[in-house]
This record gives structure tokens, sequence and C-alpha cells, in this order.
């Protein structure tokens, strides 16, 4: 006997301009959360491993792994999967949707196992292939391949759990899978700081630490999906199946057109294990981790809801109010990345000291570090608007467009990192990532605008001024009241974290003060 699904007018609710606010602040708030803890995770690999050989071999070793979930669990697969899911959803048949769900569970269970099963048998060819710059070092090559042994069950584990909070997400509850990835950092942190030094290769520990928060993401999600009456279990296996096929027809040019963003940091790191010494690898990997706060708690965020959003609103053909979402989240997206890519870049010096200048990050990794960031930060706000302007296709169902815009995006980044690395090394790498960025995202926009998806309304002009006033004061603030990186070494950790938390305090009212003079209020981003 089949159970009814929950309720279609909180559904629907949860797609109006109110119910969008409700549920990205719900997103955002619980992506904070994760992402604060993330960063107490980096702090702890700062004080355990540093800059090392040993950091840079397991930011390698999780970077091909989290390459891959991004694609499965939060790139192509949850863009392929939302929109047809919303279609069964519509039809308001319940068994039908569940035996969709169902059979995408096997199909999609049955592909990673077989990823999974080949990546470990293949973790020599696959260190030889993403690091080949280590080659030439038996010691970081074979650490390596052993590392990746153990971490590449993550990829089964995480994207199982992407498939059930895209299943979630899609039902209103968006506040559990944005709080699953706290599982992961405080499983790292323990892993870092406790268990780490009872293994003869400290390093490995961080490894086994990836695959047990794996395990554990899953299993909490599935409670959740029994909630809604959508456990997929016994899970089927027909390639046949009408769903399944829709959903792989969409799913295979999503697979670049929404990593290239991934694509382009893998490439980066290759890149970086070229680079002669050690430390490449790590500054590039904590600066990144540093703009992923902003990205993470706002773009990540608004992306999330908005999916679900806009395939519903395009199933009604309603295009006025499809456009005026869109326009919802690159307003969020502005309003939130245009100080924060302003802040990384004054503070930049301040925010590594304070989280990662300890134990054996020494203060000679400041500046590298520091400089990627700041390179970084320049394309933040591209970062954030194509996490929403991506979704405007996929809703749609326009997986194709998208694949042009990210092959552009892709061979500029090729191109600009062997323009940049030769003078800049591993700043040239994060130029050019942050440079392909911004072209991907001017690229999605114009062809929404060409599509007359996106439809400007009026008041853009004022906001944008209002936001470059805002921004131009806060940042004038903090180059005014913060101190230089070598006082700032020589306090202890206590006033580090007391002056920064001031000082972003600080920028944050001035920013908002001016906004707030100028005229912008808080129901201006409620449709």
């Amino acid at each position: 006997m089949s159970v009814a699904p929950p309720a279609a007018s909180k559904q629907d609710q949860a797609g109006s301009p109110k119910g969008l606010l409700r549920s990205s602040a719900i997103t955002s708030a619980s992506t904070l959360l994760s992402r604060i803890l993330g960063l107490g995770r980096e702090t702890a690999f700062a004080v355990m491993f540093g800059d090392g050989a040993a950091a840079d071999v397991f930011f390698v070793a999780f970077r091909i792994p989290n390459f891959l979930r991004r694609l499965f669990a939060e790139g192509a697969f949850s863009q392929a999967f939302v929109p047809v899911l919303a279609e069964y959803r519509a039809k308001g048949e319940h068994a039908q949707t569940l035996d969709f769900v169902r059979h995408v569970a096997g199909s999609l269970g049955s592909i990673l196992l077989l990823i999974t099963v080949l990546g470990v048998a293949l973790a020599p060819w696959l260190s030889a292939l993403f690091a080949p710059g280590y080659l030439g070092d038996a010691a970081k090559f074979g650490l390596l391949a052993d590392m990746l042994r153990v971490t590449f069950p993550y990829i089964l584990f995480i994207s199982l759990t992407g498939f059930a909070g895209a299943i979630l997400n899609s039902y209103g509850n968006f506040a559990v899978p944005a709080l699953t990835p706290v599982i992961l950092n405080l499983i790292l942190i323990a892993a870092a700081l406790v268990v780490s030094p009872m293994f003869s290769e400290p390093a490995m520990a961080l490894a086994w630490g990836v695959l047990v928060a794996g395990v554990l993401q899953l299993g909490v999600q599935l409670p959740f999906l029994r909630g809604v009456h959508l456990v997929p279990w016994p899970p089927r296996l027909n390639w046949r199946h009408s769903g399944v096929n829709r959903m792989l027809t969409l799913m295979v040019p999503v697979l670049f057109s929404v990593s290239v963003g991934q694509i382009n940091l893998l490439l980066d790191t290759v890149l970086a294990t070229a680079i002669p010494g050690d430390g490449s690898v790590s500054w590039l990997y904590y600066s990144d981790r540093l703009l992923e706060l902003p990205l993470g708690m706002i773009g990540v965020a608004i992306a999330t809801v908005i999916l679900p959003a806009l395939s519903r609103i395009y199933n009604t053909q309603d295009l006025e109010r499809f456009s005026d979402t869109l326009q919802w989240g690159l307003r969020c997206v502005l309003v939130v990345g245009v100080p924060a890519s302003a802040a990384l870049w004054v503070l930049a010096d301040s925010l590594i000291i304070t989280l990662f200048q300890y134990g054996a990050f020494s203060a000679d990794a400041v500046t590298p570090t520091q400089q990627s960031l700041q390179a970084f930060s320049l394309g933040l706000i591209g970062f954030m608007a194509v996490k929403v302007l991506a979704p405007g296709y996929f809703a749609r169902q326009d997986t194709r467009t998208p694949v042009r815009y990210g092959v552009a995006s892709m061979l500029s980044n090729m191109a600009l990192n062997l323009l940049f690395i030769l003078p800049l090394a591993h700043v040239g790498i994060a130029l050019a990532t942050s440079l392909s960025a911004l072209l991907n995202a001017g690229l999605l926009m114009r062809g929404l605008v060409q599509r007359e998806v996106l439809r400007w309304r009026a008041g853009w002009l004022g906001f944008l001024l209002k936001l470059a006033l805002a921004t131009l004061a806060m940042a004038v603030v903090l180059l005014l009241v913060k101190p230089g990186a070598e006082v700032w070494l020589n306090w202890s950790p206590f006033r580090r974290v007391l002056w920064l938390l001031l000082i972003c305090g600080g920028g944050a009212l001035v920013y908002g003060g001016v906004l707030f003079a100028a005229g912008l209020r808080p129901r201006d981003f409620r449709g």
C-alpha cells in the first residue's frame, strides 16, 4: 500500500519568494555552521601537517574523489535528477515517484560501485595521471597511491548521500542535507588531532577519516527519507526505465557543464604538483577553503533552493516568475559576494595568520597562501553567479547550451594557466581559475538574456551603485583599521581571533549601514 507524500500546499509555499528566502536562510545557517567547522578542520590540518609533503599528498588524494563527488553528488546528477523528479511530483502519483527513485538508486549505485572498484584497483595509475609531478619522488607517489585506495570508496557513499539530499531538498527539507557535512568536518578534526599520532604515517589517519565520514553521512540521511516515504529500497536496475533514460540524457552534457569549476580546480592541482618544491598544493588548498566560506554559505545555499523552485515554476510556464526568481538569486549572491570578495582581498593575510599559522604552518607559508587567496577572491562573484545562472538552464532541461560555455571556460583556464604559471607560479593558477569563472558566468548570463529567459526589471543600476558605494566604504575602513602582518604574527591566538572578529564586525556594520542609508531594505530581497 502506497503512502501519500507530504502536502502539496507546503511544497508550493517553498517556491514562493518568501519561501525561497526562508529556505535559503535555513540552508545558509546550516551551511555556515558546516563551514565554520570546516575552517576548524583546516586549522587542525595546518597545525598538524602545515604545508609539507604529507599535506600536499593528502590534499591531492582528497581532491580526486572530491572532484567526482561534486560531479555525481552536487553537480551533474542533482541538476539532471531534480527537474525529472519535479515532473513526477507534478503528476501527483507517489507510487510512480517512488518507482522512479528506486530505479535511479539502482542505476546510480551500480555506476558508482564500478567506478569505486576501478579507482581502488587503478590507484597507482590515477596517481600518475593527476600528480605527474610526483613521479620522480617515490615517497610522495607511494603515499598518494596508498591514500587513494582508502579515500576512493568515499565517492560511493557521499554520492548516495547527495542523491538522498536532492530528494529531501525537492520536498522542502534543506536543513538536513546542509548540516550533513558537519559530520565530515568533525571526523577529520578528530582524525588530525587525536588519531593521526597513532599511525606510522600520520596523514593516513585523514584518509581513513574521509572514508568513515562518508559512511556516516549516508546513514544520517536515511531516516529523513523515510519521513517523505521515499526510501529507495530495494533499488531496481532497468536502463530502459523512461525516467532514468530522461535523467541520463540530461546528465551526460551536464556532467561537463556543471563541473567546469571542479575540472579547472583539478587541472590546477595537476599543475601545482609540477611546481618545484613542497607547498604549492597546500597553499592553493588552504586559500580555496577560505573562498568556500562565502561561496558555500550563499552561492551553494541559493543554488540548492533555486533549482527545485525553478523546476516547479517551469512546469507552470510562468515565465515572468521564472525570470524574477533568477534575479532574486543574483541579488542575493551579489549583496554578499561583492563585499566578501573585497574583504578576502584586504584581510587575506590576517585571515591566514589567524586560522592557519600555528604548529607546522610556518610564518613563511603566510605570504604565498595570501597571494593565492587574493587571486581566488577576484573570481568569487563568478563562482557564485554560476551557481544561480546554471539552474536557469537545467530547470528548463536545456543541458547542451551550458556545455558550450563550459568548454570555452575550461579552454580559457588551460590557456591562462600556461600563460601565468611561469611568471606567477601557484598564484598564476589561482588567477587563471578566477578569470575563467568570470567568463563562464558572463556567458551563462548573456545566453539567458538572449533567450529572454532573464528579463531585467527596473532598478538594477541603482542597486549596483549602492552595492559599489557600500563595498568601497567597507574596504576603506578595513584598510585603515587592520594592523600589518608583522604585528598580527606577534599576537597570541586569542588576540588574533578577537581582533579579526572586531574588524569583520566593524566592516559588516559599515557595509550594512551604507546600504541602509542608500535605501536598501530586507524587503528588497523578498521578490
